[in-house]
């Protein structure tokens, strides 16, 4: 092999372990609380003011800030129906996507700030195995939402369809979380998903408690 052979198999090997890693998402932090005039001052005063930011290359998929602090269902026991001890309708935080994005149905959502908010899949033969589990989040936009609003189950589902603009509301799925005793982002290869894995704080009548989450931030579901 000639060194200028040598020299362009080397350099080929950089580019393509280069294009690799670009394509790798990860997580960046975010130090400020969320600075929009979609997001209300009410709004303000439940999310954390540091957020986390998901990013694949130089482009940002999506930012999110989560509620400073959750209160619990009482005496919670998670089973196979539903793992997470969230009253359904929670707010959970609050989703900004700086241009077109899609949901974990692979529907077009905007660009724009939404809140999140927590739902259960419905049992019927629509939604068979199109996730492991019934534990999801909502997105609602962020106008038409506020701290103190209390969601009947059919509104709100009907509130996220809107943003979606379709008769499916615009979801992200959760997975069964790890310990979550340190923010990271993990590649489900079986299912091209990447999970975001960290703790909210939560509280319930026994006293105050971290719940780790996983939720899939980039990926669809199986259709």
């Amino acid at each position: 092999m000639t060194n200028y052979s040598r020299f362009y198999s080397v350099f080929l090997l950089l580019c393509c372990g280069s294009l690799v890693s670009a394509q790798d998402y990860r997580l960046e932090d975010i130090a400020s609380a969320p600075d929009s005039e979609k997001i209300s001052a009410e709004l303000r005063q439940v999310l954390n003011e540091q957020g986390i930011r998901v990013v694949r290359g130089s482009r940002t998929e999506c930012e999110i800030w989560f509620c400073k602090q959750l209160e619990l269902v009482a005496d919670f026991k998670a089973d196979e129906q539903r793992l997470y001890p969230f009253h359904e309708g929670q707010l959970l935080g609050v989703i900004h996507y700086s241009r077109r994005s899609s949901e974990f149905r692979d529907q077009q959502v905007s660009s724009g700030w939404y809140t999140l908010r927590f739902a259960l899949q419905p049992v019927d033969g629509n939604h068979v195995g199109t996730s492991p589990t019934r534990d999801f989040v909502v997105l609602v936009n962020s106008e038409a939402d506020s701290p103190k609003h209390s969601w009947e189950a059919e509104q709100l589902l009907t509130a996220s369809a809107e943003v979606a603009g379709s008769a499916h509301p615009a979801m992200m799925c959760l997975q069964r979380a790890g310990d979550g005793k340190s923010t990271g982002l993990a590649h489900d290869e079986d299912h091209d998903w990447w999970v975001l894995q960290t703790q909210i704080a939560g509280s319930d009548p026994s006293g105050n408690r971290p719940v780790p989450i996983s939720l899939v931030v980039v990926g669809h579901a199986a259709e």
